[in-house]
């Protein structure tokens, strides 16, 4: 019964190789692989393929392109337009249709390997739903962004602070805001993290300046050539609003006392007006017109 049974299993295992012979060498398997129709098929599919991926380069580009050509014929225009909005909701956009046009694209590619779009993308509804589920960060992060945008809290270009990270936005995305610091580096901020925002692009500011000088100076003299080097600040920079002012003596120490200086610049010029003014205390030091400046403090207290 044992060699019948094995004699039996050599038998099948030798006609099933013949027969996997039979369909690999036979005629029928390389006719139908050298038929001119199924060659023609695939070559036919291959090009709509490509096709399909280069119409979709072609429409992010032709879309993005036109996206930044309205932005920048409304910034060229003398209308009441508000920049920095146009600026951000072009870049939104421009995500938004590179997004779309490659979701399209994949479905379109594979309809054209006859997979059936219709149970496909109801999958897709399903596992969205799932997915939105799981991931509600994402969905609160895309939430939070439209509301950045469209509530015009900062836009692309604004300085802002939000949390520990200063710097200039870089990108609004749909889930991530960038903000690159004056030193260089790149933050990437989920978007639903940002709880609070200082924006210091909107609104002009004030530099506050406190001078020090010992209680020997004339303060009288000091605050008449500060007047003079106010005068010469506000005719040099453009970026100085107003005649800068002194408000008197801030504070009384154990051997100085301060005199604080006010000037309201424009946004994110602070920095730059504060080195001019020491320079021209400088100079004013140098040729001994005015009394010895025993130290300075800022505020803010900033790096920029």
């Amino acid at each position: 019964m044992e060699l019948t049974e094995i004699s039996n299993q050599v038998e099948s295992a030798g006609n099933y190789i013949r027969n996997l012979k039979d369909y690999f060498l036979g005629p029928e398997l390389w006719s139908s692989m050298l038929a001119p129709e199924l060659w023609s098929s695939m070559i036919f599919t291959v090009i709509k393929v490509i096709l399909i991926i280069v119409i979709a380069r072609i429409v992010n580009r032709v879309a993005n392109a036109s996206v930044r050509r309205i932005v920048s014929d409304r910034k060229n225009k003398h209308l009441r337009f508000d920049v920095r909005r146009a600026t951000t909701i072009g870049a939104l956009l421009q995500n938004v249709i590179t997004y779309v046009v490659n979701f399209i694209a994949i479905l379109l590619i594979l309809s054209q390997f006859n997979f059936n779009l219709a149970p496909l993308l109801a999958g897709a509804g399903v596992l969205g739903l799932a997915i939105g589920f799981g991931a509600q960060s994402i969905v609160k992060d895309i939430i939070t962004g439209f509301f950045i945008i469209f509530e015009d809290q900062f836009a692309v270009g604004d300085v802002i602070q939000t949390g520990t990270f200063k710097g200039t936005v870089e990108v609004i995305g749909l889930r991530v805001t960038t903000i690159r610091a004056w030193t260089g580096e790149i933050y990437i901020i989920p978007n639903s993290t940002i709880q609070a925002v200082t924006n210091y692009s909107i609104y002009n500011s004030f530099a506050l300046v406190d001078l020090l000088f010992s209680y020997e100076e004339d303060i009288s003299k000091a605050i008449i050539e500060l007047d003079q080097i106010f005068l010469a600040l506000h005719e040099k920079n453009d970026n100085v609003v107003s005649l800068p002012v002194v408000k008197g003596i801030q504070s009384l120490g154990e051997s100085n006392l301060s005199v604080r200086i006010s000037i309201e610049c424009r946004p994110n010029t602070r920095q730059d007006i504060i080195r001019d003014l020491n320079q021209e205390i400088e100079q004013k030091l140098k040729l001994s017109q005015m009394p010895t400046v025993r130290g300075a403090a800022y505020l803010p207290d900033e790096k920029g």
